[in-house]
Order: C-alpha cells, then sequence, then structure tokens
C-alpha cells in the first residue's frame, strides 16, 4: 500500500517560471477559469447584472445595459418621430445590433431600411425604424410608458462622483459617444454632450473643486483633441466641455486636452497634453501642466506666464507619460521605459519638480494602474510593476512570460485595465491574447496580493469600476436562482453602500464580479437567428469578441422568444463568419437534433459565457532520490455541491499523453475520471456534510505524474446545472510507493 502525501493548504497558486517538475507541492502548472484563495483552489469569481427591485430575469438585459430614454409612448401606446430624435447620429449598418424597449418590450434592429420593420416581443402592431433618418414608429404597445434605445457601444469607462453623503459615490458610465447615471432600476443618459472618441480612448476622470470651495466637479478626459476637457457640474447637472487658456494676452494658447487628469495638491493637474501652442496644435507627451490653487474654471486659472497661476514643467526625458497615481502623499508617474515622482516643492512659483525613482522600468498600459497599500502597480513592456515611492521592481516572477501575451494590434495596450477587488482580495487586468488576435480584451489576468498568487480567466470586459448598492437586495429582488448563490444570505455584496467591483462590455453590458456566483451574468445581445439549415443555427451577434478555440468557444443562451428548444441549454460556437454586406457577425451552433427547434425569432434573446476549468498540477514524485514510483490512488478533499462534476485525468513520466480510467463499454478506451462534488445517494450522512472525500484509482508507474482537473462541452451539456455548479478543491492526498532507484 503506498505511502500517503498530502498537498495543501494551497499558496503558491499558478507558476510558470520553471519547469512542472520543480514547482512547488502545492503550485500548478496552469490555473484557468479557477484561482487560489485562501488555501483553495476555487473556481473563478462570477458576475451578475446589474440590475434592481422587481426586475425579472428575462429582461435584465434591459437594466443592466447603458440606455438612453428618447421618448414616452401616449395614452394608446403610439410614439412617432419623424426627424429622428436619436443622438449620436449613427445610421445604416453601425444600427444593426442595437435595441429599443418599452416596459417589457423588446425591439431589435436586425437590418437596415427606409425604414426597416424591427424584431419585437410584445403587443405592439408597428414597429418601425429608418437607419438613414433615424425616424421610428411604435404603435399598440404599452401605453404613457418609456421608450428606451439601446446604442449598443463598448463600455468606455467607470467613474465616482463625490457626493455629501459618506461612503455613496455614485457611478458613471462612458461609452464612446455618451455619459450614464443609475436613475431608479437602470441607466439614463447624463446631460446631452456626445463625445466622439474612438473604441480605444477610454474615459480618465477625477473630482475637484468648482467655482466655489463646496462644489464638486467631475473633470473628464479622453486624449481626444477634438472632445476637448468636460466637467460636470452636480449643481447644475450640465456638462461643459471646454479648453483651458494657458497665457494672458494670447487667445491661441490653450490647454486641449490630455492622457490624465489628476487633483494633486490643490491644483488640478494634466499630464501628457494636447496643446494649442501659437495657433497650431502641439502634443506635449513628457510634460505636466497645473492651474492655480483655487477655481480651476477661472479664466485666469491655468496662465502660465503670470506667478501664481497655472504653470508646466517637461520631465527630462523624450518618453511619454503613461499612466500616474497618488501613493502616501506622492504623485508616482509612471513613462513608458522609466518611473518617476512628481514632487511637490511648495514654491508658488515653481510649485512641483521631476524626480527620477527607476530610468529602467515603466508602465505601457494607461488604465492598468492600480493602487495598493504596497505601492502602485502597472502592466508595462517588460513586466507588471510596483513602485513604492523608493523604487521599482517586477510582481511577476512567478509568471514572466504572461506579460508578452497581451495583444499590441488594435490597440491592444489602450485596451489594458485593472481593478482592485477589495472584497476578495484581488486585482483583475483585462487583456486581449495574444493568440486569440481579438480587437476587444477576452481575457483576466486575476492577481491575489496577500499571497503573490495568479491565474487566468476568460471574459470580455473593457473597463472596470466601482459601484455601490442604493439599498440592501431581498430575495424578491434577485435575477438568480438559490443554486447558483454559494454564500449565506446577507452577505456584504448585497448590503447598501458595499463597493462592488463593476464591469462593461464592447455591446453596452454591465454586471458585477460577485465570488459568491457560480456563473457569469448573460453579455451579449442576439440580433436574429436563422434555424432553416437545423440542426445548424446561425446567430447573428454583433461585437462578440468569441474565438473558435475549444477552451473559450462555449455559450448558454437564454430568454429568446419566438423559437422552442433553444433556451437554457449551452453550446459551441463552431465557426464565426461575416456577412459581407452588412459586417456584422455571425456564429454558427449546432442543435440537438433530439430537440428540433421551430418557431421564428422575435427577439430577447441573449448569451452567457461559459468558463471552463482548466488545471494542471506540478509533476509530482515525493522520492526524488529514487526516480521511479508507484501511484495507487489520489484522495480529494472538496466542498460540497448540490450538483456538480469535474473530469481529472493523469499524465505519467512527463508525457503529454492524458490518461484515464478504462471505459465501462469498451475496455480498448481511455475515458476520464469523473469527480464527483455532490452528496451520493447511498451514503445519506454525506448529505450533513459541507466537504466531501473522493477517490481515483490509477493504478500507474512512472517517474512522476501530473494532475489535470478540467470541464469540457460533455460536462455541462449531460447535466446543463453543472455550468452554474462551484469547484472548490481544499487538499489532495496521493498514495504512492518507490519501485526502483537509478
Amino acid at each position: 500500500m503506498g505511502r500517503p502525501f498530502f498537498i495543501g493548504p494551497y499558496e503558491s497558486g499558478l507558476i510558470t517560471a520553471v519547469k512542472p517538475w520543480m514547482l512547488p507541492e502545492d503550485a500548478f502548472a496552469w490555473l484557468r477559469n479557477a484561482y487560489v484563495w485562501r488555501g483553495t483552489v476555487k473556481k473563478r469569481v462570477g458576475t451578475r447584472s446589474l440590475t434592481g427591485a422587481g426586475v425579472t430575469a428575462a429582461l435584465q438585459q434591459l437594466y443592466s445595459r447603458l440606455r438612453i430614454q428618447i421618448n414616452t409612448t401616449n395614452g394608446v401606446g403610439n410614439c412617432t418621430e419623424a426627424t429622428g430624435a436619436i443622438p449620436g447620429g449613427i445610421t445604416g449598418n453601425d444600427c444593426i445590433g442595437q435595441m429599443f424597449s418599452i416596459g417589457g418590450e423588446i425591439f431589435t434592429v436586425q437590418a437596415t431600411g427606409v425604414p426597416v420593420n424591427l424584431l419585437h416581443t410584445g403587443a405592439a402592431t408597428v414597429a418601425q425604424y429608418n437607419t438613414t433618418t433615424l425616424a421610428y414608429t411604435f404603435n399598440g404597445a404599452a401605453a404613457t410608458t418609456a421608450v428606451y434605445w439601446y446604442p449598443s457601444l463598448p463600455v468606455m469607462g467607470f467613474m465616482n462622483i463625490e457626493s455629501a453623503e459618506i461612503s455613496n459615490e455614485p457611478v458613471i458610465a462612458f461609452d464612446t459617444k455618451f455619459s450614464y447615471n443609475r436613475v431608479g432600476n437602470g441607466w439614463a443618459r447624463l446631460g446631452t454632450l456626445v463625445w466622439s472618441g474612438s473604441d480605444s480612448q477610454f474615459f480618465w476622470g477625477t473630482n475637484y473643486r468648482g467655482a466655489t470651495n463646496n462644489e464638486y466637479y467631475l473633470f473628464v478626459v479622453n486624449n481626444n483633441r477634438a472632445d476637448q476637457i468636460c466637467y460636470w457640474n452636480q449643481t447644475t447637472s450640465t456638462w461643459t466641455q471646454t479648453t483651458f487658456k494657458t497665457r494672458d494676452g494670447a487667445a491661441n494658447y490653450e490647454l486641449q486636452s490630455a492622457r490624465l487628469i489628476i487633483s494633486f495638491k490643490n491644483r488640478l493637474l494634466a499630464l501628457n497634453t494636447l496643446e494649442m501652442t501659437n495657433g497650431v496644435d502641439s502634443s506635449y507627451f513628457n510634460r505636466v501642466r497645473w492651474c492655480m490653487n483655487g477655481d480651476p474654471t477661472a479664466a485666469d486659472a491655468w496662465y502660465d506666464n503670470i506667478a501664481g497661476k497655472g504653470g508646466w514643467l517637461e520631465a527630462p526625458t523624450k518618453e511619454a507619460i503613461i499612466t500616474a497615481a497618488i501613493f502616501k502623499d506622492r504623485l508616482i508617474v509612471y513613462f513608458e521605459k522609466s518611473t518617476w515622482e512628481l514632487v511637490y516643492t511648495g514654491n508658488e512659483v515653481l510649485p512641483f519638480v521631476w524626480q527620477a525613482i527607476d530610468i529602467a522600468l515603466g508602465a505601457e498600459s494607461t488604465f492598468s494602474v492600480v493602487l495598493l497599500e504596497s505601492g502602485v502597480l502597472a502592466v508595462g513592456q517588460s513586466g507588471i510593476h510596483v513602485c513604492n515611492g523608493l523604487n521599482v521592481a517586477r510582481i511577476d516572477e512567478r509568471i514572466p512570460d504572461e506579460v508578452f501575451n497581451i495583444h499590441n494590434e488594435n490597440a491592444g495596450i489602450e485596451r489594458v485595465a485593472g481593478i482592485r477587488d477589495y472584497s476578495n482580495e484581488m486585482v483583475y487586468w483585462t487583456f486581449p491574447n495574444s493568440s486569440h488576435n481579438t480587437t476587444y480584451p477576452d481575457r483576466i489576468l486575476a492577481y491575489n496580493y496577500r499571497n503573490n498568487t495568479w491565474s487566468f480567466f476568460d471574459d470580455s470586459i473593457t473597463a472596470f469600476g466601482y459601484y455601490q448598492n442604493v439599498a440592501d437586495i431581498t430575495w424578491e429582488m434577485i435575477t438568480w436562482t438559490w443554486a447558483e448563490w454559494m454564500s449565506s444570505w446577507g452577505s456584504g455584496s448585497i448590503q447598501s453602500q458595499h463597493k462592488n467591483v463593476i464591469a462593461g462590455n464592447q455591446e453596452g453590458f454591465t454586471f458585477l464580479i460577485d465570488s459568491h456566483m457560480t456563473r457569469n451574468a448573460p453579455s451579449l445581445q442576439i440580433t436574429q437567428i436563422d434555424i432553416s439549415a437545423f440542426p445548424s443555427v446561425w446567430l447573428t451577434v454583433k461585437l462578440h469578441n468569441i474565438v473558435v478555440d475549444e477552451s473559450c468557444n462555449m455559450i448558454q443562451i437564454e430568454y429568446v422568444q419566438g423559437i422552442t428548444n433553444i433556451n437554457n441549454r449551452i453550446y459551441r460556437v463552431e465557426e464565426i463568419a461575416i456577412d459581407p454586406v452588412t459586417g456584422v457577425t455571425k456564429l454558427e451552433i449546432i442543435g440537438d437534433p433530439a430537440h428540433v427547434m421551430t418557431g421564428v425569432y422575435t427577439g430577447g434573446g441573449v448569451i452567457t459565457r461559459i468558463s471552463l476549468i482548466d488545471i494542471y498540477t506540478k509533476q509530482f514524485n515525493f522520492y526524488q532520490g529514487s526516480k521511479r514510483i508507484a501511484i495507487e490512488r489520489v484522495e480529494f478533499d472538496v466542498d460540497k455541491t448540490d450538483v456538480g462534476t469535474i473530469k481529472v485525468e493523469y499524465s505519467p513520466s512527463t508525457s503529454s499523453l492524458l490518461m484515464g480510467k478504462i471505459s465501462a463499454t469498451d475496455p480498448t478506451v481511455l475515458e476520464p475520471f469523473i469527480l464527483e462534488t455532490y452528496s451520493y445517494d447511498l451514503y445519506p450522512f454525506e448529505e450533513t456534510q459541507n466537504r466531501l472525500v473522493r477517490r481515483i484509482f490509477i493504478g500507474s508507474e512512472g517517474d512522476c505524474i501530473q494532475l489535470r482537473f478540467y470541464t469540457d462541452y460533455t460536462n455541462y451539456t449531460a447535466d446543463f446545472s453543472n455550468a452554474q455548479s462551484n469547484f472548490v478543491l481544499n487538499g489532495m492526498t496521493f498514495y504512492m510507493s518507490s519501485t526502483s532507484s537509478r
């Protein structure tokens, strides 16, 4: 009988810096859609739609997506706008994938036309939209009800506005054209300003005083000269778009915009500036410009030729300023390949000077900056760096090559964004993976800063921020099932004022990161469904960001109206095609021939991305001196779930061949071990347990053994509820013996 060797608790996480046989015993050679947290290995954090009281699950996209109220129906449910009261001027093929809603009725733009009939789910008798003039007509919908338009544009930033109420900072969201705030259960347009930046020009902002000391403005830039500098006045509820005059007596000297804008030492600072100099548009990549101590909107606040007003200073390097953060009353500024501090002097004539901290390590992604107690983190060309004000160092020595997998094309480095999750003591960076060549980020690098562990999640997120619950969430308000919630009722994430991490994607969906959720939130809208060649089914999905990759091409379809046998099933994306006329992408899935789909799609369908767990352990040999080992069995300590399975395979002697058990139906075939995390009916006592022990009998010999835990298509199609099941590994015990030495 083999000697037992116990592995746990887990504290090392993913390590790719050395070969698998050299790893610590509790480390992993690969960790995807799972992470190390407080001594365990668990399924990745889930997400839930941002909705409110009384919202049914089928309508949650109406409240979680960025939207604009454009009208209200009359007493008989009619609404017509001949001139097209749609802001932003989005016309033609870019309209495809947009949506309208009136109450619970959903209207989808599936084609272009002058006008085109919209797909609709409700009782409306007429639903038309002119994709050229933007005129629309709705007849027979819900009476005296708001009409909402969903632009379906990428989310480009979240910011919090300081308020008089303690620990209550309302969130503002941005897409490429509009800004939004939360009103009631859903999003509403904030102001009337229309921005013109691209889908890689994200919004950076800061709260600072206004014309008087008791006013707070939110100052916003997106590094786009045409959009200038904007600020939101909470008192007047208006956006002001402006440039700031920088020289007294000269009208053609202006601060037009900047990469960053920061409040520091009672001044507003613009870094990496876009300016007009003597009538010529100029870019000063290494410059900081500041206003006077006082009202930054005053006519003379930014004058640089009057002592005690504004000023500027260029760093003694030609590198561009990339990002910055205040750490313990010090302004740390990351350049492309170096790190500096902007030191406050207290001298009104020259209040700031540059001081180098490190001339070899910098950052390349503006929105990758994250503030911890230990320093300022940022993603650079050569690694993920931390600056504590004295020096700069890499923190990703355990995964030293992963930073090079960030895709550089399609403005990939501009799309990297980071956020600190205070509740889970994690940091997340969203980034486009170089192997998939997607435009928008499709992967998350997760960092547990308490034990310095790493892992990867599959998800498509364009921007992060913080959202505080307005009120406690009650059981009547939720849109998820009890089985999908892995915590006791009343946990922090559903309490009022709790600081949640909010995320948005390329279709304007918003959702909350929640470690208590075992599933992902719906995050893609289905524009059209073609079942004419069933079982081949084609879905029209705008900006889906999905790739045909066995590890991340699984989707769940929900809330489709008009077609039978399609909802609450999991599918693989088999092929991706682009319509040559409209440029809109289509996804092919294969339906189950035993459940024939019938009907005509009327709208409402959404897609949820399925995260497949994939874990490789180290290559174990507890008798390194004798080399050869025999493995009898492995026991796993797992948290009990209501349902759920995970597959286990092993590789002996550093082989790339994955092996399992002999199939019960075909003795010539090896199949994976199935590790059940639910209690067995034959053992009633297990129903009372919180943790279970499951065993696999290997009976193999070799130089070492490596295990793989994973879920795949068959895990979830065999039992749909598996996709919502949790997985927590508390420890493993190997029963192993030495067989020889050499």
